[in-house]
Order: C-alpha cells, then sequence, then structure tokens
C-alpha cells in the first residue's frame, strides 16, 4: 500500500497554503533551537517579511504545496541546527532553497530549554533579513 501524497480537501476546510514572494520553512524542530526557527518564521509573517509555510506539507510531497512553493520568488529553509532537516526536506521535494540560516551556526547552543531568550530569536531574525537583502 503506497502514500497517497494528493491533498485532500473537506468542503470549506481544505488547505489555504499559497506560497508567497518569500516563503518561510522552519524546522520548527523538538529543542530550543528548532523553536527558535518556528518563533522567527511566525513574526516575520506577522510583519510581512514573507509567509510561513508548511514544511510537513512540502516533506510529504504533498503535489498541491509543492507546486504552490514553485511560485515563490525566495524560499527560506530555517533550521535549528546543521542535520538541516529543512533544507534537505525542501530539496527532496525538488525546490530550490534560496536562502539557508542554520540556529547553531550562529552560536546559540542546542538545548531542551523552550524559553526562548528574546536576543536568540532578534538574532536569528536579523540573519534571515541579511540574507534577504542579498540578491540571488
Amino acid at each position: 500500500m503506497g502514500i497517497d501524497n494528493t491533498e485532500k480537501q473537506i468542503p470549506g476546510r481544505g488547505c489555504q497554503c499559497d506560497a508567497e514572494q518569500v516563503t518561510l520553512l522552519p524546522c520548527s524542530g523538538g529543542s530550543n533551537c528548532g523553536q527558535i526557527t518556528n518563533q522567527v518564521a511566525v513574526e516575520l509573517t506577522d510583519s510581512g517579511v514573507g509567509r510561513i509555510y508548511c514544511l510537513a506539507g512540502i516533506g510529504a510531497h504533498i503535489q498541491n504545496m509543492v507546486e504552490s512553493a514553485k511560485s515563490a520568488k525566495r524560499i527560506v529553509a530555517i533550521d535549528g541546527c546543521s542535520v538541516a532537516c529543512a533544507k534537505k526536506a525542501v530539496e527532496h521535494a525538488g525546490l530550490a532553497v534560496t536562502d539557508w540560516i542554520c540556529v547553531t551556526d550562529e552560536g546559540i547552543a542546542k538545548n531542551r530549554n523552550f524559553k526562548l531568550p528574546r536576543k536568540d530569536i532578534n538574532l536569528i531574525t536579523q540573519k534571515v533579513m541579511d540574507s534577504l537583502a542579498r540578491p540571488i
């Protein structure tokens, strides 16, 4: 029995995901660094810089989501650590990562403390903004 990767939509409740000019794909992993990626993507979405997108849907090869993501001008993978799950999932789905940020590469130690320091969120937010300021 294979995996059905088609998007199943319940009337009125289907996925409303559309890629934007800047699509933000945080790993949202099970550590402080993974959760920093998610918080950064949420805040950048709230401020209008880009739009958080569903990494699980991309990783599951949900065709409508992958096709929608192809229309993004910038695909930003934000990973908590060098395992690079977000970047690898995006690439495995056949999409090109235009910007990659790794939290642990910025000197933030990976742990299980989920009280995320504002300074760490601000640092990674600035790294994303710096990356987006560079032409692709």
